[in-house]
């Protein structure tokens, strides 16, 4: 199955809000307290918040398109600096959200091709993103070439003190 990601328009903008609301929560509701991720869809996916993302230039945000089906969504900060790396070297994966039905079948890793590919052609010399510590996702991420850079930790209201772990990962390009 061929993947593609496709800039989100006004036009296609609740298909993103949508998507990533819905594959947000089929991966991500152990994290929170009772379940209730409203702090984090509240931060991400709304029609006020992503119409402002948009209309920001270091933002960009895809959906990741099966041919016609909307199958996850992407989010990328375009000048976003790591710790002594500088913003115009790196490109943050924000969000990469496939939903459950198109995970584990290789959708992920054409995903993160295509962002790279993207990145490069931006003249990049690295990506970089974060994910839970205690997630099985570090697994595919550093089968994909990524290397831990460090611990972190979420800093977002509601989530489970014992799932506030992160490791930054990062890959050169």
């Amino acid at each position: 199955m061929e993947i593609t990601l496709e800039p989100v328009t006004a036009t296609t903008m609740s298909d993103y809000i949508a998507v990533g609301t819905k594959s947000y929560k089929e991966h991500y509701l152990h994290l929170w307290e009772s379940e209730n991720p409203t702090p984090y869809i509240e931060k991400s996916f709304t029609k006020d918040v992503v119409k402002t993302e948009l209309a920001n230039a270091n933002m960009v945000h895809f959906l990741v398109k099966a041919e016609h089906t909307t199958i996850g969504i992407v989010k990328l900060v375009i000048d976003c600096p790591l710790d002594e790396l500088p913003a115009n070297d790196l490109v943050l994966i924000e969000k990469i959200y496939l939903l459950r039905e198109f995970s584990g079948k290789g959708n992920g890793k054409k995903a993160l091709q295509l962002i790279e590919a993207y990145a490069k052609g931006l003249r990049k010399k690295m990506i970089w993103l974060d994910t839970m510590k205690k997630a099985n996702a570090i697994n595919f991420y550093i089968k994909n070439g990524f290397q831990i850079k460090r611990e972190s930790e979420l800093t977002l209201k509601g989530v489970k003190p014992s799932e506030k772990a992160i490791w930054i990962l990062t890959k050169s390009i």
